[in-house]
This record gives C-alpha cells, sequence and structure tokens, in this order.
C-alpha cells in the first residue's frame, strides 16, 4: 500500500505575517479605499474567509499591518545606531538605518507616511505614536552631543530643553521628506543617493549649524533697515 503524503501546516504565525505582508502591499499600491479583502488574500495565497477568520475586517488588517510597519522602522533606527560613538557619529548611523529600511520597504514607508495619515484619527495616532519615539530618541542623541560639547570647551552654549525637542523634530520631518529621494537611489531607482548620502547630506545641512549653535554663533536676524 502507498503511502499518503499530507502536506505541512502552515503555522498560524507565519500564515498571519504572509497576510500582512499582502495587506502592506495592497494598501500601499492601491489605498486603503480600494484595496479589497479578495485582493489581499489572493495576494497572501489563502482564502478570504481565513483572512477574516484571522484578523477579522479590513479596518482591523490596515490597523495591524500599521504597527508592524512602525514597530520595524523604529527597531531599524536604534539597531542601526553605533552605541558608544561620538553624538554625531550616533545620529549619522541612526539616519542611514532610517533611510536604508524605508528604501528597502517602499511599500511600508507608503503605509505610514501617506496611507495612514489620510484615513481615520486611529490610524493617525498609530503614526504619531512612532514618530514621537523616533523623535525622543533624537533627542537624547541631541542632548548627548550638547553635553559633549558643554564638556569640551567653556563657551559652549547650553541648550533648553525646548530648544532641543524642537531641533529633533525639525530633524526627523527632514528625513521623513528625504526618504523618498532616497528611495530613488535602490535597485531599479533612478539613481538617487544611497542611505548613507542621503543621511550624510541631512548632517551637512542640519549638523554643521547645530555645531554653530552650540559654540554659541546662534542665528539672528539683521536689524529692519
Amino acid at each position: 500500500m502507498g503511502s499518503v503524503t499530507r502536506s505541512k501546516r502552515v503555522p498560524r504565525a507565519v500564515r498571519e505575517q504572509q497576510m500582512l505582508d499582502a495587506g502592506v502591499r495592497a494598501f500601499a499600491r492601491s489605498g486603503y479605499q480600494n484595496a479589497s479583502m479578495d485582493d489581499i488574500a489572493e495576494l497572501a495565497g489563502v482564502s478570504k474567509p481565513l483572512v477574516y477568520l484571522y484578523l477579522h475586517s479590513k479596518e482591523e488588517l490596515f490597523a495591524a499591518c500599521i504597527r508592524r510597519e512602525a514597530a520595524s522602522l523604529v527597531a531599524a533606527v536604534r539597531a542601526a545606531v553605533e552605541r558608544g560613538a561620538p553624538a554625531d557619529r550616533q545620529l549619522w548611523s541612526g539616519l542611514s538605518g532610517f533611510f536604508a529600511h524605508t528604501v528597502e520597504h517602499p511599500d511600508g514607508w507608503v503605509l505610514l507616511h501617506v496611507q495612514a495619515r489620510t484615513h481615520g484619527q486611529s490610524f493617525t495616532r498609530e503614526v504619531a505614536a512612532m514618530r514621537a519615539e523616533i523623535v525622543e530618541f533624537v533627542t537624547q542623541l541631541i542632548g548627548a552631543a550638547a553635553r559633549e560639547h558643554g564638556c569640551g570647551a567653556g563657551h559652549a552654549r547650553t541648550l533648553a530643553g525646548a530648544e532641543v525637542s524642537g531641533l529633533a523634530h525639525a530633524l526627523v520631518g527632514a528625513a521623513e521628506s528625504l526618504a523618498e529621494w532616497a528611495g530613488d537611489g535602490e535597485e531599479g531607482g533612478t539613481g538617487g543617493p544611497s542611505a548613507n548620502e542621503a543621511a550624510a547630506t541631512l548632517m551637512n545641512f542640519a549638523w554643521a549649524g547645530l555645531g554653530n549653535l552650540l559654540q554659541g554663533e546662534a542665528w539672528a536676524p539683521a536689524p529692519a533697515g
């Protein structure tokens, strides 16, 4: 009697990740309204009832995709930072990690930066929480840079807490704006910058000015007429 070959059952956790992969791709490329559960099930290679069984609704699937991509981006930035290095090197490596992740996961970045911000307050809050975590992380790095300069030069300026926070918000906002430009450098793109080059561009724009500020050379408008 011949033996019966049974296909291996895919673990639920693996199947859910396949569904989330399909959801990220569909939502990023078609938008929340146009992406259908039929399309997502087909991309995941499962039946539509199974998608509903695991993730319950299109809205919950969308929220789960946002949470996963947000957590992945934050983890990538934190993992990229060169711990123990000078503050500028830590910030540069973190920015490189940010740009590398957005280049490698373009659908995830579109989901976070575009789709999640246009489809309801609950989704916007998910992205805002991710952004706040990154801003806080950058705030700590800028604060460390200020302390480094303060220890090494008597004429260095002490930055106020609100000022450090404002600089962190500005730097994160600039990185978000540059992510699409950095994405042009991915394979098959238009020859744009690499992740490291994008990070260096932003450092040249922001860090040089921060260095002047820490040395007490703050900009001020010239007196009118």
